[in-house]
């Protein structure tokens, strides 16, 4: 992780939301700023290599802006895991448990080509609940999952450890400490 103080300097701390003891961090105020989300985009694309993934995955909703503008810029295809409902055609799905209840995200079944490589991405990374629902699903319709990008990561959650144990390298442009 590099200095990105310019970029920390534009996410919102808000706190007890969802719920009481909670210190959500809100990176609406960073996209609002188009030329720090510019930085931003450029300074994830720095972070890997377009040659070791064919796909970019992101996940519903802030997910999905970053994910659209890292395939924009390193011209990659993307795939949309969605919430329950969304997706017009036939699709699979995987329920998971959050930190504050449970969710589900779906996938269409033939987003992915057995033995695509893809890169997973959100804007934030907790728990990690979220984003290894997003792993299994992936990988269970034959992808290969090796690496995970986010803006934000609140290491003292433990998600990045849960990503790195299931073989997935986590990157991210930030931290913050504590939940």
């Amino acid at each position: 992780m590099t200095d990105n103080q310019d970029l920390i300097d534009l996410v919102r701390t808000i706190p007890d939301y969802p719920k009481p003891g909670i210190q959500f961090r809100d990176v609406s105020t960073l996209l609002l700023d188009g030329p720090a989300f510019r930085r931003t985009i450029d300074r994830m694309v720095a972070l890997v290599d377009p040659a070791s993934f064919d796909l970019i995955a992101g996940i519903e909703a802030r997910g999905f802006i970053v994910s659209a503008a890292l395939s924009y810029a390193l011209e990659k295809g993307k795939v949309m895991l969605r919430k329950p409902g969304k997706l017009p055609g036939k699709s699979v799905f995987i329920d998971y448990a959050l930190e504050y209840g449970t969710d589900r995200i779906e996938m269409h079944v033939d987003a992915i080509l057995p033995g695509q490589r893809v890169l997973l991405v959100d804007d934030l990374l907790a728990t990690g609940g979220t984003a290894m629902a997003a792993v299994q699903l992936l990988r269970g319709q034959g992808a290969t999952v090796e690496q995970a990008l986010f803006i934000v990561d609140l290491p003292d959650l433990g998600g990045a450890e849960k990503l790195a144990a299931a073989g997935v390298t986590p990157g991210a442009l930030m931290a913050f400490a504590g939940d």
